[in-house]
């Protein structure tokens, strides 16, 4: 890792034949961020990246836009921790059509979920209706040391759950404060949502100082 695929600018995707939990973690507490896609033979391959920049959120820098702060004063909803790998990762898969969580990744992820690993905790938030109990956003990630990291989300497009999405986001960040994270990482820092919500950029060798220093126990 330090000697070439760190220094390595030109590089940041690798290929993994299999969807195995183990490497799967080894490579998230190394940096990388695992999605998966079809390549050789039309098979399909786990896919991590170590990024050439990272969108991270230290929570002093956190914006809360008015139509949140609006939001989260009212009493219509439910954030929650853990209470439907499964329902989640379907809404997300039915919201973006190009999901990469096919079946293989989803059955890794499952058996994540279900097994106890050290330094290393896979997650959903979860924001639910008051009313009818129905889900409006969501995401999954995972915790290595003190360090939060997204992978993938969705939020009900229809119109009266307007910026709830976003509430969903101000709820994890709070969350993630009070429980004495150091930073999120969001990962991509390509998409202007996570700009909005006060995360700054850091080049690759930046974070990996960060990292290491948040993750290692």
């Amino acid at each position: 890792m330090e000697n070439y695929i760190y220094p390595n600018m030109e590089e940041n995707y690798y290929a993994y034949e299999y969807f195995s939990p183990t490497m799967y973690i080894k490579l998230a507490k190394a940096g990388f961020i695992s999605t998966s896609a079809t390549l050789i033979n039309k098979r399909i391959y786990l896919l991590p990246e170590i990024q050439f920049e990272y969108a991270i959120l230290y929570f002093d820098n956190i914006h809360i836009s008015k139509k949140v702060k609006k939001l989260l004063n009212q009493d219509n909803y439910i954030f929650a921790k853990n209470k439907n790998i499964n329902l989640v990762i379907d809404k997300i898969n039915e919201y973006h059509k190009d999901s990469w969580i096919c079946e293989e990744y989803k059955n890794m992820l499952l058996d994540i979920y279900s097994n106890e690993h050290d330094n290393f905790e896979l997650l959903t938030f979860e924001l639910y209706s008051k009313k009818d109990s129905s889900l409006i956003a969501a995401e999954i990630g995972y915790k290595i040391g003190k360090v939060y990291t997204s992978l993938t989300g969705f939020f009900n497009r229809d119109k009266k759950y307007n910026n709830y999405g976003k509430l969903q986001l101000i709820l994890l960040a709070n969350y993630l404060q009070n429980e004495n994270y150091e930073f999120w990482n969001l990962g991509h820092a390509s998409l202007q949502y996570k700009l909005d919500l006060g995360a700054i950029i850091l080049k690759r060798e930046q974070f990996l100082k960060q990292w290491l220093k948040y993750t290692k126990f």
